[in-house]
């Protein structure tokens, strides 16, 4: 059931951070005509089983694909049918929220396709109250377009986006950033926003920010960063990280800023997907893209830095990164539940 006009927050509900425990991991089986083959579909397949060793992996099928995805991922990965046109599931899928008690909710937000870049999308734009249908969980719904890949939250009432990707009028037009703030509050459960400039030469996703930067724990936030000044983002880069230098969060805290590096000497085209940051925090886990550099490495010691307890697992993503996204693009959290 909707409950389309009542306030997440003002009912308790807010987005826990992506550090803590899952009930499970959804994704979406690729499907948008022209843009799937079987290496997409098998970069994919390693994702979700790599994810699986940690958690469960659900995934959102279109009907016709079931038997597809079902012979590809194997028994131990579910597979549920939702008609979608895509598979970029952090975008379209819903936002898990949860409550001092323990429940668990969703919102959904307004969804066109990353500003009206891909026809069709009906069904992608309500594959995350369909999903919240069958899992019998509360869904609220926002009138605003926002992607999922566009937040990172630190579960403490701290959010970071960026400018260039929902204060764009190919998202929200007509809206200001004091209302794009109002509704993030609202439906997130969130207290302070902070703004990064973000990306305006990356127009697939208008520079989300799970390309940018990502809070990795309480007051700490890993920052995507040029230290080479041939980088072709090298000014963009420096400018989101003068923006987040010096912020505190919601609970006053400085914010810790670790910096990582992006695998920017790709040759991949302008879509491809270079950013380390992109990564999925699973249980006891970090799922990150690997592109055959020497900087994998490196990246793979930041997150090792970051999560000691966690196992860092590495995959080539090589048929993902091409379509402008990455590991994080292509998961989506659900929350455990009990009493928190």
């Amino acid at each position: 059931m909707k409950y389309p006009l009542s306030n997440p927050a003002e009912s308790g509900f807010f987005m826990p951070a992506e550090w803590t425990l899952h009930d499970r991991c959804w994704m979406a089986w690729p499907c948008r005509e022209g843009f799937v083959s079987e290496a997409i579909c098998q970069n994919y397949v390693e994702v979700a089983q790599a994810i699986s060793r940690f958690e469960p992996v659900s995934m959102a099928v279109h009907p016709r694909d079931r038997a597809i995805a079902e012979a590809a991922l194997g028994h131990k990965i579910e597979c549920v049918e939702i008609p979608i046109d895509d598979g970029w599931f952090r975008d379209n899928g819903p936002n898990f929220l949860i409550n001092d008690q323990g429940d668990v909710a969703a919102t959904c937000f307004g969804f066109n396709a990353w500003g009206g870049n891909y026809e069709p999308f009906a069904d992608d734009a309500q594959a995350g109250s369909r999903l919240l249908s069958h899992l019998g969980l509360r869904s609220f719904q926002s009138e605003m377009v926002a992607e999922g890949g566009g937040i990172t939250v630190d579960g403490q009432g701290t959010l970071i986006t960026t400018e260039t990707c929902f204060l764009n009028p190919n998202r929200n037009p007509g809206w200001s950033k004091s209302e794009v703030e109002r509704e993030l509050s609202r439906m997130l459960g969130v207290t302070k926003i902070i703004w990064i400039p973000g990306d305006p030469l990356e127009d697939e996703t208008n520079g989300h920010v799970d390309g940018l930067a990502a809070f990795v724990g309480p007051g700490r936030v890993l920052v995507e960063a040029a230290f080479d000044r041939d980088h072709p983002r090298y000014e963009i880069l420096m400018e989101n990280r003068k923006a987040l230098e010096g912020q505190t969060d919601a609970k006053g805290r400085p914010l810790d800023l670790i910096f990582i590096e992006d695998a920017w000497q790709c040759d991949g085209g302008e879509r491809f997907c270079t950013s380390y940051i992109n990564s999925y925090m699973a249980n006891g886990a970090i799922i990150m893209p690997s592109y055959g550099l020497s900087g994998d490495d490196r990246a793979k010691a930041v997150y090792q830095r970051i999560f000691p307890e966690r196992e860092v697992v590495s995959l080539r993503i090589d048929h993902i990164a091409p379509g402008g996204g990455g590991i994080h693009c292509i998961t989506q959290q659900q929350p455990a539940t009990g009493p928190r």
